[in-house]
């Protein structure tokens, strides 16, 4: 009898939706669709955290500010709401890309991340919103010899910087932490990144806007936005709203300002979620400190432990599908589901056995420089930021203060950046798009082949400051 693959095995029973929003205990009552016109202060446009994060601080700021929050399906089902809940101080997709591309201001960009994240804590306790938010911090992971003095050159230079400096893990260190024969070495930081459920951190801040007298509109997507010497007017399938300001959260879908698109491309992310693991299997695996871990290839996988202890193990692939297309039928995707669950095998081999509950994928946002990048349209009363690129989870609540200052006319700390006031370079119209991003995987994949040597497309792309990546 032919042996069935543990991995395949692991699959059969996984159901085809995201963990975090399969939560019918905690998920609210949708709020009714706009019927009619409407007339505001602000029009928030998307309730992911981009558009939640905006309308809870408008509030904030100003609580007899008109603030009207609309989305097209509900809220925190897009990236909100599948993501792996790590949720990160940094503002510009680590270190090493921030410093590379503002070193001069880096300084002030990790201040003002960390002081994000601390706001995002203490809003998460002031609302009560219950999202499992944990401080573990999270671990960098060599899983190649050349990875290690990686590490160790990182934690060198931060200190060099004067930088808050992660730990170095030598092998022993890392395995007493977490216990893999994969792992070599780590570089732990303890204090830049916290551990949360995404859905519900969604669905709190979604309490937290009503409460503050923010009117949601659910199931009213924003289909065409128009302006006048008065007033911006957003039209909607039912109805219309005139608002002073518009604020545009909507990231990896199509932007309203279309002079916007072509700085972003949509990407397919995709992760599984185990069943929760038996005493002996947490005796196994160890994991005693909770934190969030992430290997170190180009095509990397990002994994944590849940409260209820179960192990979401996502990343790896990263598809792009030609003319920016997004379809729910590719929030499913089987090869990639079989990839993942053999490395995750690879990474815990004492888990054989254990089963994943759930399987999915969702779209985000890149762009060319890896971070968010931000701009006004209509004479300063539209204001947008996107381009996330996989770690929006923290860095939107600092877009939704950058797009406030910007609608405000403001000269703030934040305004003021380098990363604020430019811009990514555009990706090319297809088919060169298309074909540039697969030259670039391919390249990636190689690489990482290639103990991490990168060839001329790559050295090229790092040289005029375009890439691809999650």
């Amino acid at each position: 009898m032919t042996r069935t693959d543990p991995a395949l095995a692991a699959l059969a029973g996984a159901r085809p939706v995201p963990f975090w929003l399969d939560d019918p205990d905690h998920r609210p009552a949708p709020a009714p669709a706009l019927v009619g016109d409407e007339r505001c202060d602000l029009l928030v446009v998307g309730a992911g955290y981009s558009g939640l994060w905006t309308a809870l601080i408008a509030k904030e700021r100003d609580p007899a500010r008109d603030v009207v929050l609309i989305e097209a399906k509900e809220v925190g089902w897009a990236a909100s709401g599948r993501n792996g809940g790590f949720c990160a101080a940094s503002l510009t997709h680590g270190r090493a890309n921030g410093l590379s591309r503002w070193p001069d201001e880096y300084a002030t960009l990790e201040k003002l991340g960390l002081a994000n994240l601390d706001a995002i804590e203490e809003t998460v306790q002031r609302h009560g919103i219950d999202c499992d938010f944990e401080r573990t911090g999270e671990i960098d992971i060599a899983t190649e010899p050349h990875q290690v003095a990686e590490l160790r050159d990182a934690a060198d230079e931060a200190a060099r910087l004067g930088l808050s400096r992660p730990e170095f893990l030598d092998r022993d260190a890392l395995r007493a932490h977490v216990d893999s024969p994969t792992f070599l070495a780590g570089l732990w930081d303890r204090d830049g990144v916290a551990m949360l459920n995404p859905a519900r951190l969604a669905w709190g801040l979604r309490r937290a806007c009503v409460d503050a007298g923010v009117r949601l509109y659910e199931h009213t997507p924003a289909q065409a936005l128009t302006s006048d010497s008065e007033t911006v007017r957003v039209r909607t399938p039912f109805g219309r709203v005139r608002a002073r300001h518009v604020a545009l959260g909507t990231n990896a879908f199509p932007s309203l300002v279309r002079r916007a698109r072509p700085y972003l491309v949509p990407v397919y992310d995709y992760a599984l979620m185990t069943e929760p693991l038996t005493a002996d299997q947490l005796d196994a695996v160890g994991w005693q400190g909770r934190q969030g871990l992430s290997d170190s290839n180009n095509h990397f996988h990002y994994f944590r432990i849940t409260a209820d202890n179960r192990i979401l193990w996502g990343g790896h692939d990263v598809v792009y599908h030609y003319g920016s297309r997004i379809h729910p039928d590719y929030d499913q995707r089987p090869e990639t589901f079989r990839t993942l669950a053999r490395t995750f095998l690879r990474c815990f081999p004492q888990l054989e056995g254990l089963a994943f509950s759930h399987r999915w994928g969702g779209v985000i946002d890149t762009c060319s420089r890896f971070s968010p990048f931000f701009d006004t349209a209509h004479g300063g009363r539209v204001a947008y930021a996107a381009g996330y690129t996989g770690l929006g989870v923290g860095a939107t609540r600092f877009g939704a203060e950058v797009m406030l200052d910007l609608l405000a006319g403001e000269q703030t700390e934040r305004t003021r950046l380098e990363m604020v006031r430019s811009k990514p370079l555009p990706f090319p119209p297809e088919p060169v798009r298309w074909a540039g991003i697969g030259v670039t995987q391919w390249s990636l994949t190689r690489a990482d082949a290639r103990a991490g040597h990168r060839n001329l497309w790559l050295r090229t792309l790092d040289r005029v400051g375009l890439g691809f990546d999650s």
